[in-house]
């Protein structure tokens, strides 16, 4: 734990925890406003989070070398993220422009 300073720590922490409530915020939405498109954009950020807590537990064990199989899956869950995220992205989009459906105005999908 002493690769990072306090403050880092601090940033580290709060973004994955701020991470986790834009999750459930978008989730919250999806329920809230009845477009249940917005779901896939809950799950479309979850590679993001693996992410972030692949990097802070190699932070959490000083970086060592045997570890440097983390560094490897963060990159990946970053790319996988931000094409899932993409692709959440498109489907809102996409499904925003199907008319809704029964009294209730949940939208297709």
């Amino acid at each position: 734990m002493h690769a990072l300073s306090i403050p880092t720590w601090m940033v580290h922490v709060s973004s994955v925890l701020e991470w986790v409530l834009a999750i459930w915020f978008v989730w919250q939405y999806a329920e809230a406003s009845g477009y249940l498109a917005w779901r896939t954009l809950s799950f479309g950020m979850l590679p993001a989070l693996v992410s972030a807590m692949c990097a802070c537990t190699w932070h959490f064990f000083d970086n060592p070398a045997a570890l440097n199989w983390l560094v490897t899956l963060q990159a990946a869950m970053t790319v996988v993220g931000n094409c899932t995220v993409c692709a959440a992205a498109w489907w809102i989009w996409r499904q925003s422009k199907v008319p809704s459906e029964g009294a209730e105005g949940e939208m297709k999908g």
